[in-house]
Parts: C-alpha cells; sequence; structure tokens
C-alpha cells in the first residue's frame, strides 16, 4: 500500500461501498460461531465433560468443513472479476460450477468424520469422561457437512454478486432456528449433547435449502445453465487448491492450540473452549470488512482499476484497525454478562481470567491481518496466502507444543496465540505493500 493519504469524497465514497457490503455480512458471519456459542451455553450447563467434550468435537468439525472455506473465497473473487468485467451470467455460472464442487467434496468428508470420530477424540486429548460426548456430537454433526460446504460456495455466489444481504436473511432464520431446536432437543426432549448436535444440523439443512432456491432463481434468470460442467469445476478446485493450503495451515494452528489445552486438563480446555468461541466470534465479526474486501476489490481488478483497489484497501485497514481496539474493549468490559452464560464452574471461570485479557489485547492486529487477507483473497493472490500460511505454522506449532513443558498453563498457550497473529500481520502487511497481487482482468492468469 502506497502512503498518500486517499482524499474525503473517496473515501465517503469507499465508506458507503464498505458498510453496505460489511454491516450484512456482519449478522451472516457471526451465524456460524453463533450455533457453536448456543451450543456451548446451552451444553455448559450439562456439565463439564460434555463442556469439553463438544469443544473438542467443534474443534474436529470445523478442521473437517473449515478447510473447504475455499468454496466461498475463491468463488467470491471469481464471481466478482467476472462481474467487474460486465461478464454477469458467466459470474453465475462459476458460482453454480462451485456448488457443484461442494457437493462432490462433501461424501469423502462425511465417510471419514464418521469412522475416524474416536481417532479425531484421541489424537486432540479429550480426557476419558469428555470422550464419549465428542464422538456423539461429532457423528452426529458429520450428517450436516454437505449443507455446510453448500452453503459455503452459495455464499460465495452471492457475495461475488455484490449481495451480502441475503445471507444475512438466511443466516439469521439458520440461527434462530437453531437456538429453538437446541434448546428444545438438549432439555425438552432429554438428548443431552446428542440434542445438540441434531438440532445445529437440521439449522443447517434448512439454510443450504435456502440459498439453493435463491441461486437456482438467478441461474434461471441469467441463462445460465444448473447442470455440473467438468470443466468449471476442475478450474474452481485449481483455483481453490493454494486456498486449501492456506486454510489447512491456519486451521493446524487452532487444532494444535486445543490439542495443547486438552493436555493442560479438563477445566484449561473447557476455559479455551469458551475463550476459542469468542476468538471465532470476533474473527468473523472482523472478516465482516473483509468479506466486503474480497467483493470490492475483485470487482476493481476485474474492471482494471488499479487505483481504485489500492485506495479501497487502505480505506479498509483503517476500518479494520479501529473495529479491532472497539471489540477488544468490549471483550474486557463486558466479561461480567458473558462468563455466567458459559459457564458455573468456579475452576473454569479463573482459568479465564488471563485469557481473555489476551484475546482482547491482540484485537487491533486481528482487524489488520483478517482485512488483509481479504484484499488478498479478492485480488487471487492465493499462493502467496498459501506460502505465509505454511511459516507461519512452522513457527507457532514449536512455541504452542513447548507450553505444557514450560508450566505456563493457559496463559502461555494464549501468548502463544497472539504471536501466531503478529507473524501473520507481518506478512500480510508486506505483501500488500508492493504490487504483484494487483492483476487486473476478468480472469486471473
Amino acid at each position: 500500500m502506497t502512503a498518500s493519504p486517499t482524499p474525503a469524497p473517496s473515501r465517503r465514497r469507499h465508506d458507503r461501498e464498505i458498510l453496505a457490503l460489511a454491516v450484512p455480512a456482519f449478522g451472516a458471519l457471526v451465524a456460524e460461531p453463533l450455533f457453536l456459542m448456543a451450543d456451548s451455553a446451552i451444553v455448559g450447563h450439562l456439565g463439564t465433560p460434555q463442556l469439553a467434550g463438544v469443544g473438542i468435537a467443534a474443534a474436529a468439525l470445523s478442521t473437517a468443513t473449515g478447510v473447504f472455506v475455499f468454496l466461498a473465497y475463491a468463488t467470491t473473487s471469481a464471481v466478482a472479476r467476472r462481474i467487474g468485467a460486465g461478464d454477469r451470467r458467466g459470474a453465475v455460472q462459476q458460482g453454480i460450477d462451485g456448488i457443484w464442487l461442494a457437493l462432490a467434496l462433501s461424501v469423502p468428508v462425511v465417510l471419514l468424520t464418521l469412522l475416524l470420530a474416536p481417532w479425531a477424540a484421541d489424537v486432540l486429548g479429550a480426557s476419558a469422561t469428555a470422550a464419549p460426548h465428542a464422538v456423539t456430537y461429532l457423528r452426529i454433526s458429520s450428517l450436516g457437512i454437505p449443507a455446510m460446504l453448500m452453503v459455503l460456495a452459495a455464499t460465495g455466489v452471492l457475495r461475488g454478486l455484490q449481495d451480502t444481504r441475503t445471507p444475512l436473511v438466511v443466516a439469521v432464520g439458520g440461527f434462530a432456528a437453531n437456538i429453538g431446536l437446541n434448546a428444545g432437543l438438549v432439555y425438552g426432549a432429554g438428548l443431552g449433547v446428542a440434542g445438540s448436535a441434531w438440532g445445529t444440523v437440521l439449522a443447517q439443512t434448512g439454510m443450504a435449502a435456502a440459498y439453493l432456491v435463491v441461486v437456482v432463481r438467478g441461474a434461471r434468470r441469467e441463462g445460465a445453465s444448473l447442470r455440473p460442467d467438468a470443466a468449471g469445476i476442475r478450474a474452481g478446485a485449481r483455483a481453490g487448491g493454494p486456498l486449501l493450503v492456506r486454510t489447512i495451515s491456519l486451521r493446524a494452528v487452532l487444532m494444535t492450540a486445543t490439542a495443547v489445552a486438552a493436555r493442560l486438563g479438563d477445566d484449561q480446555v473447557a476455559a479455551h473452549q469458551i475463550t476459542m468461541t469468542l476468538f471465532n466470534f470476533l474473527a468473523f465479526a472482523l472478516d465482516a470488512i473483509a468479506i466486503a474486501g474480497q467483493a470490492v476489490i475483485g470487482r476493481f481488478l476485474g474492471a482494471s482499476d488499479v487505483p481504485g483497489a489500492r485506495a479501497a484497501t487502505r480505506r479498509m485497514v483503517e476500518w479494520g484497525i479501529v473495529s479491532g481496539l472497539v471489540l477488544g474493549l468490549l471483550v474486557v468490559l463486558a466479561r461480567p454478562l458473558y462468563i455466567p452464560l458459559f459457564t458455573p464452574d468456579p475452576a473454569v471461570r479463573a482459568q479465564l481470567g488471563t485469557a481473555l485479557l489476551l484475546l482482547a489485547l491482540t484485537q487491533p492486529v486481528a482487524g489488520l491481518v483478517f482485512v488483509l487477507d481479504g484484499v488478498l483473497m479478492g485480488a487471487g493472490d492465493g499462493p502467496y496466502l498459501a506460502w505465509a500460511g505454511l511459516a507461519t505454522l512452522v513457527v507457532f506449532v514449536p512455541v504452542a507444543l513447548a507450553v505444557p513443558a514450560t508450566g505456563a498453563g493457559l496463559a502461555g498457550l494464549w501468548w502463544a496465540m497472539n504471536l501466531f497473529m503478529l507473524l501473520r500481520a507481518g506478512f500480510l502487511a508486506w505483501r500488500a505493500r508492493g504490487g504483484k497481487w494487483l492483476v487486473t482482468g476478468a480472469v486471473r492468469g
């Protein structure tokens, strides 16, 4: 990024566009962590082993599906480029191919999750009391994986079309259904952890159905084919490959953190799960600006407007840092309000104190990280993001694995998490200052 300031009229124009995309995106993005927060809050009152089990299962499930987030990110970038170039029919067609790719990928993921659930719980360090709950939650939740991947792909289509309002409506409906289903199945039907998993699966399936209705109507309106196109599906897979590597690297960091926390004890892993739930909530909140970045930057570069892409990037970085600062203050000040919602256990609450402060400390850095991550994904700069993710992983893992031996406890683990965020910020800021990511055209060559 250049150091020259953005003129005031340009800032106002970018502000309006960022807000128009980011505000609805915020509501849609926080739906997923709100699913997990609802599960944690409801299950937390069943007992600490149940909460620890759901925490471990949630980490495994997030990894099994989260590595395919490129279905949304790569689709957003590709569709937005074609929109910028004036090819709306081609944009919708590319999105349809992404949905077919999501369905194809979901089949082996479901089968592997069902088979490997006990192994995953063991690898993540589940105790003898938490493991049965982790396996139950993971196996039932795996049935919602096809819906989850379809939601990712369809969301990417709509974001690329500069529509973040429809995902907001679908997400709000899904979250409301999830809360009602979970409460009714866990307590009303007495299904416990299994009820929480079933409630989330049913809500996710309803969301996928709603997205399909919207996308199919759009395809018919633009004259795009609904049939799977092998070439288009292969192109989507190739574009998503580097982002898959990038996402696997980030997921490996989070999985390592969960595994380390599990070996510190049930109280520590339960507290870590609550902190990670908030971490995910804040990440998705900050990612709202990044989603605007993906759509806006892709459109600017598709229209060959490099100055516009630069100016929008500068403004979104400013928004990201300020938003991170505000969120960090809220994490600290609102602790008396939200901690009782998650657990009544005094031992777990004691573990939360320092971890939450460390989480709050890094939020301005997180604002920078998520915005630049979105900008570079919008530009289709996947290969660089893949290498940066691998480099960050190589540094983080040995630091995190050393935590149990040093006796630093959960606080030490969250210091390692802050190091992870600082490393990401350095890699992304260095790239954004250069110009290699600014490739123009309807299709990135």
